[in-house]
């Protein structure tokens, strides 16, 4: 979707302005680097950890990618029979109902048991957080499926459940599935700092911030991060609503323009 030319430009107003009142605020309000430091000292950190950063974001990335992709793999299949079958979603709700409202930091313990320090443990934290809002809204999806598409296609050939699956519930879900999935990437992306404060390796944002600047109190450094960790989330976001509702889902526009 492109923009009119007087609103290309429109998101840096107020990014301008958060930026001013921040520094102006550092500099004559707060007073204390330890509380808030300086936009410019935040950017200038930037600059000083870009070699580290690089790579601390890719082992994040890393995480991120084993979490997330093992959550679709296993929230998709899931989701298809609780919206598919009756017996199905009798069986599994309790349990998914039961285990949804641990937060992903109480699994950290059984993480470092079950996978010790390696990367597997810090992607498992991430899997909590990610599966169960892919989970959620892909099984809406499919068991929102209108009857009187599943027996139009009943009428057009699709007998049986693996082809009113293929053919008409998953065509039917995807919106569903691609809001689960990025809202899950979301919350998986959250998780990573979470996931990385146990060390599982010498890099990750997460590892970096807390074990080697917060303690440090250099909080020019943690501000840095935490402003790299919204940057990464915030293209990911994009990589991910360009490839899907702007190419995939085109045909899909609301009254937004």
């Amino acid at each position: 979707m492109r923009l009119p030319r007087e609103e290309k430009g429109l998101w840096l107003v107020p990014l301008v302005a958060v930026i001013l009142l921040w520094e102006f605020s550092a500099v004559f309000v707060v007073k204390d680097p330890l509380k808030l430091p300086r936009f410019s000292a935040v950017v200038f950190s930037i600059y000083a950890l870009r070699d580290v950063l690089i790579a601390d974001t890719l082992v994040s990335l890393l995480h991120f990618g084993i979490g997330v992709g093992l959550a679709f793999a296993v929230a998709l299949p899931l989701a298809i029979g609780m919206g598919w079958s009756r017996r199905v979603f009798k069986a599994v709700d309790p349990i998914v109902e039961l285990l949804r409202p641990i937060p992903p930091l109480a699994w950290i313990p059984l993480a470092m048991i079950w996978f010790h320090l390696t990367h597997y443990a810090a992607g498992f934290i991430i899997f909590i957080g990610a599966f169960f809002p892919i989970l959620i809204d892909s099984y809406t999806g499919f068991r929102d499926v209108p009857k009187v598409l599943v027996e139009t296609g009943k009428v057009l050939g699709c007998i049986g459940d693996r082809k009113q699956i293929r053919f008409v519930a998953l065509p039917y879900a995807l919106p569903s599935v691609a809001t689960g999935t990025r809202v899950g990437m979301g919350v998986g992306w959250m998780c990573v700092v979470a996931a990385e404060m146990f060390a599982v390796s010498d890099y990750g944002l997460g590892y970096r911030l807390f074990q080697k600047f917060y303690f440090l109190h250099q909080m020019d450094y943690v501000v840095a991060y935490m402003l790299v960790l919204g940057l990464v989330a915030l293209c990911l976001d994009r990589l991910f609503r360009h490839f899907v509702e702007e190419r995939l889902f085109r045909w899909k526009k609301g009254i937004v323009k």
